[in-house]
Formats: C-alpha cells, sequence, structure tokens
C-alpha cells in the first residue's frame, strides 16, 4: 500500500522532482501534523544510528538533520549519486520503482546492489516504519572534487 504522498508523486510524474521538494518542505512546515516514521541509517563504519522523521521526508534531508554523512552533492536535483543508499530487504519492495532518471545517476554510483536507491528519491511514509538505510563505503563526487555542501 502506497502512502498519499508518494501516490501524488507517481501521479506527478516528469513534475514530480519540483513537487517532491515541496511535499518534503511542507512535511517539514508542519512537523506536528506529520506521523513519526522511525528508521536505522547504518553509517561507513557500521554503526546503527536511529533516526525519527516524518511522514513526507525524502531520506536525504532527514540524514543530513541528523547529522549523518549523506553527502547529496547535487541538493537533490537528481544530478549525482553521492546520496546513494542500500534499502533494507525487507523494505526495498514498498519503494516505488526508480524512474529512469534516477536509474542513470545509480549506474553511476559505486558498489551498485540490487537494493541501491538515491536518498533524495525515497520519501518517507508509515509502510517505511523500521527501514534501514546503509550508506556505501565510497560514493563518487562528479559535481567538485571535495565538495560538500551544506544543507539549507
Amino acid at each position: 500500500m502506497l502512502c498519499a504522498a508518494r501516490r501524488l508523486l507517481l501521479r506527478l510524474g516528469p513534475t514530480r522532482r519540483r513537487f517532491r521538494t515541496a511535499v518534503a518542505s511542507q512535511a517539514e512546515d508542519e512537523n506536528c501534523a506529520a506521523e513519526p516514521v522511525k528508521v536505522v541509517f547504518v553509517d561507513r563504519c557500521g554503526q546503527r544510528i536511529p533516526v525519527q522523521g516524518r511522514v513526507g521526508d525524502d531520506v536525504l534531508r532527514l540524514a543530513q538533520r541528523s547529522g549523518i554523512d549523506l553527502e547529496g552533492a547535487c541538493e537533490a536535483s537528481l544530478a549525482c549519486s553521492t546520496c546513494h543508499v542500500y534499502v533494507s530487504h525487507d523494505f526495498v519492495d514498498k519503494l516505488p520503482t526508480p524512474d529512469e532518471r534516477e536509474e542513470d545517476m545509480l549506474d553511476m554510483a559505486p558498489l551498485l546492489q540490487e537494493n541501491s536507491r538515491l536518498g533524495c528519491q525515497i520519501i518517507l511514509c508509515k509502510e517505511l516504519e523500521g527501514a534501514e538505510f546503509t550508506l556505501p563505503k565510497i560514493t563518487r563526487n562528479f559535481y567538485v572534487d571535495g565538495h560538500v555542501p551544506k544543507p539549507h
């Protein structure tokens, strides 16, 4: 079952990118109204970091707000693969199929696996309660070598 935010994003098709950011921003603005979703990040050293997000948050911004080293060099514009994560196998089928643009960026990610996704494209919903997002050991930043963007 897809949550309402994901169903809306799937219906929007090509305009999804701009609206997805609006949905995530709206969820941040209405933190009290959005339901909490507990997930776990596994960092590059294997440390498990439990985090509580909200329905509508994207995994990239949730990680950045939580102090987890998930880069996102293109600031969620689908122009890089630095927010590449592995989704726990029990939850990967609960996500919508990646669109062609996400698949193209994933093709550039080192250490690609069947459960690889871009964190900027994963929108939290209640069905993802308990999901684990593992950061790969390395990423490749084509943007500017050594550049680490600051979250807005």
